[in-house]
């Protein structure tokens, strides 16, 4: 059986530079409706919109510093909870532009939204809310992110702060009356 593989599979990671600005948000994932993505709809299929999130953080993982090599090392992120949110279809063929923001942090855990934007006209397409927590990998439970982890994402968290939460962020799933 085939294993799930993202773009950046094998790609490492970019060293980080302190003094280097981080964008708010970042942009470090774009891609191309793939046919194997539409549905009998003729759009993007429900379950490929998280395929793309997961794509997207992916990227930040190695913009961050987690590659192959630090999962060797028996740690990883994973995500614990997703909220998708999706606005407008997108078809074959379609570029798709994502952008991710670091909403809040502590030894654990990290909070981001993705959004997922038409690569031509920038219109929203998705968006996504992650909660993702670092886990030791042998163990099978949480623990604290390393030390050069931790400044990363208080960097990013600093940086992303300047932006509007989102007003998705945090609303609940219901029936409104």
């Amino acid at each position: 059986m085939e294993r799930v593989v993202t773009p950046y599979e094998g790609s490492g990671h970019r060293p980080w530079d302190d003094a280097a600005e981080i964008p708010a948000p970042l942009r470090l994932h774009r891609t191309t409706v793939s046919p194997r993505w539409v549905d009998y709809n003729g759009h993007m299929s429900e379950s490929c919109y998280l395929l793309v999130f997961g794509d997207n953080s992916d990227a930040f993982f190695r913009y961050l510093g987690i590659d192959e090599q630090y999962r060797e090392g028996g740690r990883s992120l994973y995500t614990v909870e997703t909220r998708l949110h999706h606005r407008r279809e997108a078809a074959e063929g379609e570029p798709l532009a994502l952008s991710l923001r670091v909403l809040d942090r502590d030894a654990k855990r990290v909070h981001v939204f993705h959004e997922m934007r038409h690569g031509d006209t920038d219109v929203l397409l998705a968006a996504a809310e992650q909660l993702l927590v670092h886990v030791d990998t042998s163990a099978g439970r949480s623990c604290e992110l390393p030390a050069h982890l931790q400044h990363r994402l208080d960097a990013l968290h600093r940086a992303h702060a300047v932006l509007p939460v989102p007003d998705l962020v945090g609303r609940p799933l219901g029936i409104r009356r």
